[in-house]
């Protein structure tokens, strides 16, 4: 791998990351925004504007992230299987269990006091959908909530990027022997994303199966393609964003054709968005290398992967309940607050890298070190 390539990686795990903020930090009425959510609250910059960000222009982000991921496990794939699982264990699996955990703690500690319990019950991320305080759900709720549907919900990739890592000899076997069938086939079920099964993710499956194949083919990343049109993947990215982000406040919510019409519009921006990005960026990337700061930051990035859930949701939720008497309040609460929890988050995770070592490398799975 050339050191360019390398710099190219680090560069878009990091904005991969960071930009979570943006797609999680949204205050719409919708509390979940899927590929094919629709919006029943009126048409106005700051709906149109999260919408567009959250569910349209930054959606690129976790697929980009399987690729990468595909990529670098197949560079490595020479190395033991078992050996390379139990570094997936150290660096996936526990951070999963752990930061699933410290969630749960950092929900139950708030819902102990009446003022922060309220904002915890307002921002209702519980995936199970039961937003009662921890004391009232029992041990069962607990352990379901700590290693099945975590607070902190974020962690569904790194559980996902393990599973995956787990199949990894079966995935490579269908990649090289079988890739025009598997990869069509792993396609249709990346568009086909309301398809669910436990512990597998549809969505991740084709990308990740596609950065293996890319690495296993040997084809440059570094190059643009002849074929490939900037201006053009440019456009469908932004437009289909755009349309798509007007059908979501105009057509019938909850039906079939609306969803069917969202998910199509979103998948086809998620490819373009990919693609745009990927061959776009390189004088964006060439400006951040020459800055300190991001070659200091970007090695936060599992952390800040790890941490901004719930403390976003939570700081979100917050933000609106105490900023109403400002105009355009929530929208400024959408730029600011996902910001300053960057800032934290980031600023926490120099304090215990630097002050206690072994406990941010449990943290990060020995990353950063």
């Amino acid at each position: 791998m050339t050191r360019s390539l390398s710099q190219k990686f680090r560069f878009f795990t990091f904005i991969c990351i960071a930009l979570l903020a943006y797609v999680h930090g949204y205050n719409l009425e919708n509390g979940y925004l899927a590929p094919f959510s629709s919006v029943e609250e009126p048409l106005t910059i700051t709906t149109f504007f999260e919408y567009f960000v959250a569910n349209g222009l930054l959606r690129f982000r976790i697929p980009m992230l399987f690729i990468i991921s595909g990529y670098l496990y197949a560079t490595y794939d020479h190395r033991p299987y078992l050996q390379q699982v139990k570094n997936r264990f150290r660096t996936l699996l526990i951070p999963y269990v752990v930061w699933s955990g410290l969630g749960l703690l950092f929900t139950f500690l708030l819902q102990q006091f009446p003022y922060t319990a309220k904002v915890v019950y307002e921002a209702g991320i519980d995936q199970l959908g039961d937003n009662r305080p921890y004391a009232e759900i029992g041990w069962r709720g607990i352990v379901e909530r700590w290693l099945l549907a975590p607070i902190s919900y974020q962690l569904w990739f790194i559980l996902s990027l393990f599973i995956f890592n787990l199949l990894y000899p079966v995935i490579r076997w269908l990649v090289v022997k079988l890739p025009y069938i598997w990869l069509p086939f792993t396609f249709i079920l990346f568009f086909v994303s309301i398809i669910n099964v436990p512990f597998i993710d549809f969505r991740g499956l084709f990308f990740f199966s596609l950065g293996v194949w890319v690495q296993k083919r040997n084809f440059s990343l570094e190059k643009e393609p002849q074929w490939f049109s900037l201006g053009l993947a440019m456009i469908v990215f932004i437009g289909f964003s755009l349309i798509k982000t007007f059908m979501a406040f105009e057509l019938e919510p909850d039906t079939k054709q609306t969803w069917t019409i969202l998910i199509i519009m979103h998948q086809v921006a998620v490819v373009a968005g990919i693609m745009s990005m990927w061959f776009g960026a390189d004088r964006v990337i060439k400006w951040f290398l020459s800055k300190r700061w991001y070659h200091v930051t970007s090695s936060y990035s599992f952390f800040i992967f790890g941490i901004h859930v719930p403390l976003l949701p939570y700081m979100m939720q917050w933000a609106v309940m105490n900023t109403s008497m400002f105009p355009n309040y929530r929208l400024l609460c959408y730029l600011l607050v996902p910001l300053v929890t960057l800032s934290i988050c980031t600023v926490v995770g120099m304090l215990l890298h630097r002050f206690v070592p072994k406990l941010y490398g449990f943290l990060t799975g020995g990353r950063g070190f």
